[in-house]
């Protein structure tokens, strides 16, 4: 495997406990680092938001790593039940999962790693964060639920950035409460006129930047 154009992606197969998560891995020419991709409830790997994102990493050489955190299965099940989405222990568990695939594979092993969580997808990246804290360099959460993580909290020693949207008045709570909690370098960012989504002209770009900056900062 070898790094590839950032216009281009390839499909990855991650097994973990008894099932095989589906990814697109896309490495820029002379990557400085990984972001994975955490997405949030009722979303996938095909998240038009995190890819946004992802191109705008990848522009500045940094690799990225779409994850689904459920099987066809599970989501199939989940449209009606809801079960998994919010199941924030198994989701951390598969992003660990990956966390180990990256460092495993011979095309990643030596990137520095960051995560991108994005709604109840930023707990799974903060569970890894602290399950993992020799391989997780930065962590940032996109419109996120951190508070979700729980005790895992209080073990993250990645530098942390939390962005939320200026109009998301009961999450901006929430990121301030969880960011009361984190011990390491940290940082919140109220993005002014964006709601939970990120839908506002030019609130996604925004995002994107920050998230950029952060990972340049503390990856490369």
């Amino acid at each position: 495997m070898t790094p590839i154009d950032t216009a281009s992606s390839l499909p990855v197969l991650i097994k973990t406990s008894g099932v095989v998560l589906h990814g697109d891995l896309t490495l820029p020419a002379e990557a400085v680092g990984l972001v994975v991709f955490a997405h949030g409830s009722g979303s996938s790997r095909h998240s038009s938001r995190n890819i946004a994102v992802a191109q705008l990493l990848q522009h500045a050489r940094l690799g990225t790593l779409l994850l689904d955190l459920l099987t066809e299965q599970e989501e199939s099940v989940d449209v009606i039940t809801a079960e998994f989405r919010f199941d924030i222990a198994l989701l951390g568990e598969r992003v660990v999962a990956a966390v180990d695939w990256a460092r495993a594979s011979p095309a990643t092993s030596s990137l520095p790693i960051g995560l991108f969580g994005a709604s109840t997808g930023a707990a799974a990246a903060l569970i890894a964060a602290a399950d993992r804290p020799e391989f997780v360099r930065a962590v940032v959460s996109r419109g996120g639920r951190p508070d979700l993580a729980e005790d895992a909290l209080d073990r993250v020693t990645a530098p942390t950035l939390l962005i939320v949207g200026g109009r998301d008045d009961v999450v901006i709570e929430l990121n301030q409460q969880a960011l009361a909690r984190l011990t390491a370098a940290k940082q919140l960012r109220i993005v002014p006129g964006a709601t939970h989504l990120f839908e506002e002209p030019g609130t996604l770009d925004e995002v994107s930047r920050f998230a950029r900056d952060w990972f340049l900062e503390h990856l490369a």
